[in-house]
């Protein structure tokens, strides 16, 4: 960057050749800078990731769709096609396999040395045998690095340091929390083979056997992802270099009896070497990258999962984005530092939680499914209480939220084991659930939901508001604004409910991962010298989502306040009280388009409110729901959800949600020249609804999330999020609609005409379904319910 006087960046480097992508940056066999070449030992060998059950084939399949549509050529491939591909392979126990024929092997010693090579002949400078001791900081930004040599002035500085990321975050002055964890990690190396193995020999993943296999120097490289992996330096005792640790036979030798059983032959080859290295893994399996919410200008790009130099070409050209331009080209938020808090930084939590991960790199993992250590971290204060009346729990940002409720005739063990691309064991659950958020009262914990609180001594929140949000919130006390936290460029950094308390204070919800991020956001906007206040109150209040018909039956007699839509008008917020319990903030307002109200109480009053509700409900048919049946409704309703539907780079023109927007609100907003010129020119992509015509629930493999979406034949784009109507009685997925040119495959503007002209497909798997896109949600549909024979989508516009 030419404005920066220097970037620090700490690196370390693997000896290990990996297996890499073609479609990331690093794709060919040398770097060429200045006029000169640097080997990188790219050879293309292609790859072929084996299945032994119809499951791992069925992910294959899903794989191989979205692959296909991205560029990359792969294509499912029968036992008999393993073996004309690779001799050696017993291939008896498979069912199929999926060839990627353009994957490709590289020395990552190499790639480091002429990556290292290219910037030293670009003015790069750099400093081998150096530690670092602290970053220095002032005033929240970075101002240098203090190492063992003196000291560095710098505005940028990125950790990628790997196993030692950790470590190196909490020696800053202010300390940045890394949260990543080390592995003990094997690989074999045998000498060549009585007929050495050629260069091009595809590599093998067996992911159900634990092991990938490779062509190394005419013998076998052979590794995997042991079940039982052994954690190392959770102490903070972290050796300076990188050094090979103890062998360990007997940990090795269910992966070696794997490798036996794949290739047979191998039993009488000789063994150079067990390789025992440390290996860094993230929480949730995916790397971290981004730029620290506690300190400006302190970038990280760690914990590659194993994975480092597959995915280093594209993770480094998105950070450099990010520093640069301060935004990357795509939306990474599943990467960024900041879907984290300090609460995953625990030593122990990480201990345990990589010993989950590790293995789950090859585990099969089918939709919806749950992470089960660092459990129970983040509780609502009525936890025990719907535990025992059988909720089952997922996790976010480390907050148990309930999926659903287990009835007491119901197989609690059975459901727990259930694993499934198909009709799940929870459907008719779940189907009871959304029934009696339609005809009766469901109450739902949401507590986990981001809560904020900005105020002033002046008219300072109201003005820092209306600049960081697209819709106008100089609104009458009391009144709720559903708005969006946009970017330059326009898209959701948030998408967020603001309700005015008063004057000069609103309340703000926003979704569960947004805790870290919208935090940082705001700070960031916000003026440091002011009389403005924010607080983060998310744990001071419980929140119950009373969702159907009945819940203002239930609200009227707890109350003694009038609750209807007269007294109590749509989108309003007001202090009340509940059963004996005073200052509950009632908004009329349920995420899903349902009527209800939601409930923020403060926790004290959590556990007597929830069990006055339920005791007044009685009478009205009230019962618990969870997540799933949220999902169902807010889908089948069309409502977009952030982080699944919206991104950074998804603007409110894109998804239907102009009127949350005030161009001509009296004042600039960020992201508002971004939308004036998109209303102008038109939209590129279109966030749609399509219900699924040809698809069996029953006996078709269901829809879940990014599924190709084909118009006419032709790839435009893919879903976003799915879920069954039971309303409907069909499934509901929500996508983007791109215009992709025949000719050139440039974007082209998407309009209403073009949606509503195209004959479209869901690819699930490799199976294409018959779908009715909307560009607005089937409200007639909602009045009463019809038989699905009887119900015709294909002339329903909606206003």
């Amino acid at each position: 960057h030419r404005q920066c006087a220097r970037v620090l960046v700490s690196l370390v480097f693997s000896a290990l050749p990996v297996w890499v992508r073609p479609h990331w940056p690093l794709q060919e066999a040398w770097a060429a800078q200045s006029g000169l070449v640097f080997l990188t030992g790219y050879i293309r060998t292609g790859s072929v990731l084996l299945a032994q059950t119809q499951d791992r084939l069925i992910s294959l399949k899903r794989i191989n769709a979205r692959l296909n549509v991205i560029g990359i050529p792969s294509e499912i491939i029968s036992p008999k096609k393993v073996a004309e591909l690779h001799p050696l392979l017993n291939v008896h126990d498979l069912v199929g396999a999926m060839h990627v024929p353009e994957d490709a092997v590289v020395s990552s010693a190499d790639v480091a040395l002429a990556l290292a090579s290219a910037a030293s002949q670009n003015g790069v400078q750099i400093y081998d045998r150096t530690s670092v001791l602290h970053v220095m900081v002032k005033k929240g930004q970075v101002t240098g690095v203090e190492t063992d040599k003196g000291q560095i002035e710098c505005q940028y500085f990125v950790n990628c340091a790997g196993q030692w990321a950790y470590e190196l975050g909490l020696s800053n002055e202010e300390p940045v929390s890394i949260p990543l964890h080390a592995c003990e990690h094997f690989y074999l190396l045998t000498r060549p083979l009585e007929t050495p193995l050629q260069s091009n020999t595809p590599t093998i993943v067996d992911a159900d056997g634990r092991i990938y296999i490779r062509n190394w120097q005419g013998g076998i490289l052979s590794g995997g992802f042991e079940k039982n992996p052994k954690p190392i330096f959770t102490e903070g005792k972290n050796q300076l270099e990188i050094q090979n640790l103890q062998e360990d036979w007997d940990h090795f030798e269910p992966l070696l009896s794997s490798l036996l059983r794949r290739m047979p032959d191998l039993e009488t080859l000789e063994i150079l070497k067990l390789v025992n290295c440390p290996e860094t893994f993230t929480p949730d399996m995916r790397c971290i990258m981004g730029e620290s919410p506690a300190v400006q200008g302190y970038f990280v790009l760690a914990g590659m999962n194993s994975a480092g130099l597959s995915f280093g070409g594209g993770a480094g050209r998105y950070l450099a984005e990010w520093m640069v331009h301060g935004y990357p080209s795509e939306n990474i938020w599943e990467l960024d530092l900041k879907r984290f808090g300090a609460l995953q930084s625990s030593r122990t939590f990480l201990r345990h939680r990589v010993m989950e991960v590790m293995p789950l790199l090859y585990d099969l993992k089918v939709p919806r499914w749950d992470f089960q250590t660092g459990r129970q971290l983040r509780t609502s204060p009525l936890y025990d209480r719907l535990d025992a009346q059988g909720a089952r729990w997922m996790e976010k940002h480390g907050f148990e939220r309930p999926k659903y409720f287990v009835p007491p005739d119901k197989d609690l063990l059975a459901l727990e084991q259930s694993k499934t691309f198909y009709k799940p064991d929870w459907f008719d659950i779940v189907e009871s659930e959304v029934k009696c958020c339609k005809e009766a009262v469901c109450v739902i914990d949401m507590s986990s939901f981001t809560k904020f609180e900005i105020t002033s001594t002046g008219d300072q929140a109201l003005e820092i508001l209306q600049y960081l949000f697209s819709n106008d919130l100089d609104v009458p006390v009391g009144h709720i604004v559903h708005t969006g936290m946009l970017n330059q460029g326009g898209g959701y950094e948030n998408d967020c409910s603001i309700a005015r308390l008063s004057k000069r204070s609103f309340f703000m919800i926003s979704p569960t991962d947004q805790q870290v991020h919208c935090w940082a956001w705001l700070k960031k906007h916000m003026p440091e010298d002011s009389n403005l206040l924010l607080e983060d109150v998310t744990w001071k209040y419980t929140a119950l989502n009373l969702i159907g018909p009945r819940a203002v039956d239930v609200l009227s007699e707890l109350s003694y306040a009038p609750m209807t839509p007269d007294h109590f008008p749509s989108l309003f917020c007001k202090e009340m009280s509940v059963g004996y319990a005073n200052g509950i903030r009632v908004m009329s307002m349920t995420h899903t388009g349902e009527p209800g109200f939601m409930l923020y109480i403060p926790i004290e009053y959590a556990l007597h409110v929830y069990n006055e509700v339920m005791s007044v409900g009685q009478k009205y048919g009230i019962r618990n729901a969870g997540y799933y049946a949220l999902r169902s409704l807010r889908i089948e309703k069309f409502f977009a959800f952030w982080g699944q539907d919206l991104n950074t780079l998804t603007t409110p023109l894109e998804c239907g949600r102009e009127s949350r927007v005030k161009l001509e609100k009296g004042m600039d907003f960020i992201g508002r020249d971004a939308l004036l010129q998109q209303k102008q020119n038109g939209v590129y992509k279109r966030l749609t609804m399509f219900i699924l015509d040809d698809h069996d629930t029953d006996l078709d493999l269901w829809p879940w999330w990014g599924e190709p979406i084909y118009r006419n034949g032709q790839y435009a784009g893919k879903t976003t999020s799915s879920a069954y109507s039971y309303t409907l009685e069909r499934h509901v997925c929500l996508g983007f609609v791109h215009n992709f040119s025949e000719d050139t495959g440039e974007e082209q503007v998407v309009t209403a005409d073009f949606i509503n002209r195209g004959e479209y497909e869901i690819d699930i798997a490799g199976h294409r379904f018959q779908a009715k896109a909307k560009l607005y949600p089937v409200t007639s549909l909602f009045t009463h319910k019809r038989r699905k024979d009887d119900v015709e989508l294909s002339d329903l516009h909606g206003k």
